[in-house]
């Protein structure tokens, strides 16, 4: 037990534990993106559909493939619908990542895995991404999947055929999880063989390849097959314009690298970001000792694809005039694989244990902060305050009209309660990327008595001249709350 206590790798794995687990549930739901993929794998539970992504039962959801509804609906059937089961997948990814981050750097350079398991364990962007509900750290998770087989295979003795058939079962999970940008560590896989002689060693592109259209295509085929026009939403809408427009205003501008991804960088590698820095100021002397020399390349060949690895997928990342902070997880393996290596070329040894102990007490101490955080993207608190205005009476259904939806309620909730968005006149959108479910008319139709209506204030004129022309009475619930108006409707 003394020897244990003594291992740097239990207590990277007691920290990389207590800083994914621990607070999981500890503040409610934030809209919009963790309504969002949350309410879809919500649907998916309720309704026994796991094919077809939807935000409602009438509307589907195709902006990504379903591994992440998959994986919420999965968690929450098991550990019941709380926002700790919802937030599960991405922490289990979390600590898949920090794992294979050691198993990669034993095999780059032997004796950096306990600093490069710690960096990843306890980096500020990968610590704050566990505890958020998207697609981004599911991906990460296979995607270094994918690229731990590439390194076995590479740097390992053993079984390396089986090394890269797990390669692209990683990459064939990936793409059912965020679709075409997955790809983007190939670009350094490809690149790195090109770059490196060597002995002979399996194919990247060999019959193991197969795997991935077997793995990844099936479920696209199934839902083109069932929804005329979704190839064409996939890739126009998902992809083309996700990289060459700015129709999402994601930072589309030429500068828009510099405003989202440097500050990424730099903060979100804390507290190893000095350590990453004079790996910067020391790469252009690698690259002119490798310019030309195969030999070197081959030498240096774990620096070498760690290079590529971040370089490539960053200049597209780059380019593409779609650009979010948690784009750049996939990077922060290698980021942290870099850590380890470089501490070792330099001698440094691991900061000491206090240090680091302080540093997991601040990041701690922000996750209990971010609970008692008031903000109005918070679904557990306007779920109190639908509680609190329904005085007791069901709620069956929340209808946003003309407002930003807050999906997190059917958490907050729960699994009997749908919400859905309205508008009041017709609106230009695609049958696959709705800006409503249904217009008011429609809505009013179905005569559901339990669901209870929000709206905008501001709005609240236009909204209750719009029901009363329509036959119907609405009845305000108490005074505007944050800006907006929760009311009953019934047919008078």
């Amino acid at each position: 037990m003394m020897d244990m206590l003594r291992k740097p790798t239990f207590w990277v794995a007691i920290i990389a534990v207590c800083v994914s687990l621990l607070f999981l549930g500890h503040r409610g739901t934030w809209d919009p993106d963790e309504g969002r993929y949350t309410n879809v794998g919500l649907n998916m539970l309720d309704s026994g559909d796991w094919l077809n992504p939807r935000r409602n039962e009438e509307v589907g959801h195709w902006t990504k493939p379903p591994m992440t509804y998959w994986a919420i609906a999965s968690s929450v059937a098991v550990f019941g619908v709380n926002t700790w089961a919802a937030r599960l997948p991405a922490a289990l990814s979390y600590l898949l990542c920090v794992w294979l981050v050691w198993r990669m750097a034993r095999r780059l350079s032997p004796g950096s895995e306990a600093a490069a398991s710690l960096a990843y364990a306890t980096m500020l962007l990968t610590i704050g991404a566990s505890q958020y509900i998207t697609t981004d750290f599911i991906l990460t998770a296979f995607s270094t999947f994918a690229m731990h087989g590439f390194v076995e295979a590479r740097f390992g003795d053993s079984r390396r055929r089986w090394w890269i058939a797990t390669l692209w079962i990683g990459f064939a999970l990936a793409f059912l999880t965020k679709g075409p940008p997955t790809l983007l560590p190939l670009l350094a896989v490809i690149t790195f063989d090109a770059l490196i002689p060597g002995k002979q060693r399996p194919r990247v592109f060999g019959w193991s390849a197969l795997l991935f259209p077997v793995l990844a295509l099936p479920w696209y085929f199934a839902v083109v097959r069932l929804h005329p026009g979704l190839l064409e939403h996939f890739l126009g809408a998902e992809v083309i314009k996700r990289v060459a427009s700015d129709d999402f205003s994601r930072h589309g501008e030429w500068y828009g690298f510099l405003v989202v991804y440097v500050p990424t960088l730099l903060l979100g590698t804390l507290p190893w970001t000095p350590t990453l820095l004079r790996w910067c100021k020391s790469l252009p002397a690698d690259v002119r000792r490798w310019w030309g020399n195969g030999a070197q390349r081959a030498a240096d060949a774990p620096w070498v694809l760690l290079m590529l690895w971040i370089v490539l997928p960053l200049l597209v990342f780059c380019l593409a005039r779609s650009r979010m902070p948690l784009y750049l997880l996939p990077l922060f393996t290698p980021l942290a694989l870099l850590v380890g290596m470089q501490r070792q070329r330099e001698g440094r040894a691991l900061p000491r244990w206090p240090w680091i102990a302080a540093w997991v007490a601040l990041v701690l101490a922000l996750q209990i902060g971010a609970g008692f955080w008031r903000t109005h993207k918070d679904a557990s608190e306007w779920a109190d305050e639908i509680r609190r205005r329904a005085g007791g009476q069901p709620v069956t259904e929340v209808i946003f009209v003309e407002d930003m939806t807050r999906y997190g309620l059917h958490l907050e909730l729960g699994l009997s309660t749908h919400i859905e968005k309205i508008a009041l006149y017709p609106l230009p959108q695609s049958k696959f990327d709705r800006v409503y479910d249904e217009l008011l008319q429609e809505e009013l139709d179905e005569h559901e008595g339990d669901a209870l209506w929000i709206s905008k204030a501001s709005a609240w004129p236009r909204v209750i001249a719009q029901i009363h022309a329509a036959g119907y009475e609405a009845t305000p619930l108490g005074a505007p709350w944050q800006g907006r108006m929760f009311f009953r409707v019934v047919r008078r």
